[in-house]
């Protein structure tokens, strides 16, 4: 017969019981809680011992050489540089005003001419005559003209009559001053003073109204013509002048007047004609050659100007460090206009600020540098 033990009935010994029962699950419970606290303490112990090696490292670390820019007002602008070519501010076609066949040229292609100059003569003969018969005819007219007015005031002829000779005498009058304007345009003349292009009179061709002459170009004054992108109109509207290179001419560079501003597209590339008015006085320059215009939008005059290789890219963050007592800190900025190689900073940085232009990609935030060199202006950069 087996005998149940008895089940303890006062608090205490219920608890000893319920112990040497779970000995077994306390004591494994005990020694996991004693590893999990272990395992911390000696990962905050190697944390430690990592960041004080990394510390010592960084104090033991020579101070970089560096080269520094003390930041100063400097103007910056945002431009263009666009292509375009140079055009005659005017070309003239010179068409017959007679017909003809013609005498004798007088000038060739390429040369100068001054306005009033002789180009061409066309053969007159028939012309002179014309006018002697227009001048004979005129003079009757003004005889009989003149014989009926002093009859006239004594009344032997009637007014209807005296009115017809005096409209004969008139119209013989336009005759002859038709007759003359014809031989006068025998001799063809250059209109206005130019350059000539291009000849078509020759010698004995034979010449109807309205054939070609020859095509002159006024140079004095001549037109750059640049192709404006549609983004860029606003800004160019505003303009008076722009400065034009020209390639041909070792890219000298001058100055044009804005003249004319298309108000719709011109090519299928949607850019707008844009004509600068421009000296020639020399004739240097010539239709026809290659021209790069900048186009200046926009100038800040007293901006905060950096070298673009200044400024470190990193992770959608730009930031460049500055130098103050001979530690480095890492400053963000945000960048506007660009030009050349320079850039404005229009936040992040002030006038004063001493720059770290070289050196600067192997320091790090608060690190001690040497300064090796300390430039004051911008200008004593070199690329």
């Amino acid at each position: 017969m087996t005998v149940q033990p008895t089940a303890p009935r006062t608090t205490r010994a219920k608890i000893v019981f319920f112990i040497w029962n779970n000995l077994p699950r306390l004591a494994l419970l005990a020694a996991v809680v004693m590893i999990l606290i272990l395992a911390g303490m000696v990962r905050n112990k190697s944390a430690l011992i990592a960041s004080e090696k990394a510390a010592g490292i960084k104090q033991e670390r020579p101070p970089i050489n560096a080269v520094t820019l003390a930041l100063q007002p400097t103007a910056i602008s945002d431009r263009i540089n666009l292509p375009g070519s140079i055009e005659a501010w005017t070309t003239l076609n010179l068409l017959s005003k007679i017909n003809g066949t013609v005498e004798e040229v007088l000038v060739r292609e390429g040369q100068i001419v001054g306005k009033g100059d002789v180009l061409a003569r066309v053969e007159d003969e028939d012309y002179r005559i014309a006018v002697e018969r227009a001048r004979s005819a005129y003079e009757l007219a003004r005889s009989e003209y003149e014989r009926d007015r002093a009859i006239y005031a004594k009344g032997v002829i009637p007014t209807a009559e005296f009115d017809a000779n005096r409209t004969q005498m008139e119209t013989a009058k336009a005759d002859l001053e038709n007759a003359e304007l014809q031989l006068s345009r025998c001799t063809i003349t250059a209109p206005m003073h130019g350059i000539i292009r291009k000849i078509d009179a020759k010698v004995g061709l034979q010449l109807a109204v309205g054939d070609p002459l020859a095509e002159i170009l006024e140079i004095d004054r001549l037109k750059a013509v640049v192709g404006i992108p549609e983004s860029e109109v606003a800004a160019v509207r505003g303009l008076a002048t722009v400065d034009i290179s020209l390639q041909a001419l070792g890219n000298r560079t001058v100055t044009g007047r804005v003249h004319f501003l298309s108000s719709s597209p011109e090519t299928v590339a949607r850019l707008f004609r844009l004509e600068l008015a421009i000296d020639n006085a020399g004739g240097e320059i010539l239709p026809g050659m290659f021209i790069r215009a900048d186009v200046v939008k926009k100038t800040v005059p007293d901006a905060v100007v950096v070298p673009f290789y200044s400024v470190i890219s990193r992770n959608n963050e730009q930031y460049v460090f500055i130098e103050k007592d001979g530690i480095a800190y890492k400053k963000p900025v945000r960048l506007g206009i660009m030009e050349k190689w320079l850039v404005q900073v229009t936040e992040g940085l002030a006038v004063g600020d001493r720059l770290l232009v070289e050196g600067h990609r192997d320091v790090e935030d608060k690190q001690k540098i040497k300064v090796v060199k300390a430039a004051s202006d911008i200008k004593d950069l070199t690329l």
